[in-house]
């Protein structure tokens, strides 16, 4: 019996990117020179396999420092902290270790400098995430000012010449945020943007190869947690550009095939924080119910690594 034909797209760049990559390097590194256990606030990244796969050689994953043995290992999530968790760190004589993404320690560095200028700072981002926790921890309380929207922006209340800035989470849909962005730059003139683009280069050509592939597609999965930021614009930014099916797995086990009835062209991604074994066991998974064919849509190449702490390289 002769399976059905179905054409599998993937979409390139996908998968882990240079500050998620380094997150997990620098976890693995220090099981390796300090033994387990070794200690990591909130998930590493947000990935169910990746959290598992480090569980299961020593890493502990814990919510608060209090749950940490002083003296012990205590890595950073790629999300960042607040400088007060540094401050609980040090305190409490742990040996930390930063695996914050690079970007995200760059948006720090803004949102400080802004503040010595005495400007107040308006982040553009999503309550409740980690990434933002970090940033608005970074000063004092009243110094930032979350926004989630352009109606947020509609309600935001400035004193007359109060210097302002803006900075924005770096796992954001591109899309949404130029809008919240144009608003802000609408209602406040004077505003002060970051010397750089803060969304970062791997959410932004993730977008872009998912905004290439949805338009051939029937259908296209998002390997990535539900909880991912980066996965959930990833499903965001499919739909826009046409594909009405996009659908955010955490892995094959999750999917339904029923929804896949009628799809002659799936179209493939994987967010960052999603390991490309992830894309392979997919395929495979494809590859017993289908006859398959293969395509890679590329829209750019990405050679970015960023080096791990110090006092894991000495």
């Amino acid at each position: 019996m002769s399976l059905p034909r179905l054409s599998l797209i993937l979409a390139s760049p996908r998968g882990f990117c240079a500050g998620v990559a380094r997150a997990v390097e620098i976890v693995e590194s220090a099981l390796v020179r300090h033994g387990a256990p070794i200690y990591v606030r909130h998930e590493i990244v947000h990935n169910r396999f990746v959290v598992e796969r480090l569980k299961q050689r020593g890493a502990v994953f814990v919510d608060d420092l209090d749950q940490v043995p002083e003296g012990a290992v205590i890595v950073f999530s790629a999300h960042g902290v607040a400088r007060s968790v540094v401050a609980e760190a040090a305190a409490r004589r742990l040996d930390a270790l930063d695996a914050t993404c690079p970007l995200v320690t760059k948006v720090h560095l803004e949102a400080q400098r802004h503040a010595r200028l005495g400007r107040r700072i308006i982040l553009v981002g999503h309550a409740g995430h980690p990434e933002v926790e970090g940033t608005m921890g970074q000063l004092p309380p009243g110094q930032v000012v979350l926004v989630e929207s352009v109606a947020d922006v509609e309600m935001l209340e400035a004193d007359p010449g109060e210097s302002l800035a803006f900075a924005t989470q770096t796992t954001l849909s591109v899309d949404d945020t130029a809008a919240i962005v144009a608003a802000l730059q609408a209602r406040f003139p004077d505003i002060q943007g970051p010397q750089g683009d803060d969304i970062c280069y791997a959410t932004t050509n993730r977008q872009n190869a998912v905004k290439a592939i949805a338009p051939r597609v029937d259908a296209l999965i998002v390997l990535g947690a539900p909880h991912s930021s980066n996965a959930g614009r990833l499903v965001e930014a499919a739909r826009r550009a046409g594909c009405s099916r996009p659908l955010l797995l955490g892995r094959i086990d999750e999917l339904d095939w029923q929804v896949l009835a009628g799809v002659e062209r799936l179209g493939i991604t994987a967010a960052a924080s999603a390991p490309e074994c992830l894309v392979d066991e997919l395929i495979e998974a494809c590859r017993a119910r289908y006859d398959i064919s293969l395509e890679e849509i590329s829209v750019t190449t990405e050679d970015v690594r960023f080096n791990l702490p110090r006092a894991l390289t000495a």
